[in-house]
């Protein structure tokens, strides 16, 4: 069975959306877009090329291909090679067509056709942004692991990793490191029901 890894940018207060840049992601209004840029500091880049060196596949929501798409085909580094390696499953029903080199769809009953993936033989499975495809994972209890990247602040708003309507659920903490600029890596496996 193959494992979901979900891969995340957080703020302490649990905001994931857009931190790469301003117009990553403006829906609702959100204003603070680019976020985790200033912060990052040697310690992550370097986590982040440790996260992309095995063999995986990836596992995105329509937005954030749309966003992946249009700047990771273009970028001869660590980070681009690995994903343009990646087949990327995209989960979207108004996407017919996908432009970047090894990208299915998937559609349909979105938690059937993640069960049948993480059944199938194949590389653990990274999802990386994809706010509203989590919550749906999380519901159905198909995420195996959550890598945290934990920024030193707090946004007051915004798309969080765990939004209201979530199960509770309990998290093992399997590994943890801190960066010089404060920055917490977190990664925690599911632990069950909240007794």
């Amino acid at each position: 069975m193959r494992k979901i890894i979900a891969i995340t940018q957080v703020t302490v207060d649990g905001v994931m959306q857009a931190p790469g840049h301003s117009e990553e992601d403006p829906t609702n209004g959100f204003t603070h877009g680019g976020w985790a840029m200033p912060l990052e500091d040697d310690a992550v880049n370097q986590a982040a090329d440790e996260t992309v060196a095995g063999e995986f596949d990836m596992l995105l929501g329509r937005r954030t291909y749309d966003v992946f798409a249009a700047h990771w085909p273009n970028q001869d580094d660590t980070i681009g090679n690995a994903f343009n390696k990646a087949t990327k499953y995209v989960v979207t029903r108004s996407l017919n067509q996908l432009g970047w080199e090894k990208s299915l769809r998937i559609d349909g009953d979105v938690v059937e056709e993640i069960r049948r993936l993480k059944a199938s033989d194949g590389p653990e499975v990274h999802i990386w942004g994809s706010s509203q495809l989590l919550q749906t994972l999380i519901a159905a209890d198909l995420i195996d692991e959550y890598r945290l990247w934990v920024f030193p602040l707090v946004l007051g708003e915004g798309k969080r990793l765990f939004e209201n309507g979530v199960p509770p659920r309990g998290l093992t903490l399997v590994e943890t490191k801190s960066t010089p600029n404060g920055i917490l890596i977190n990664t925690y496996r599911p632990a069950g029901p909240v007794r």
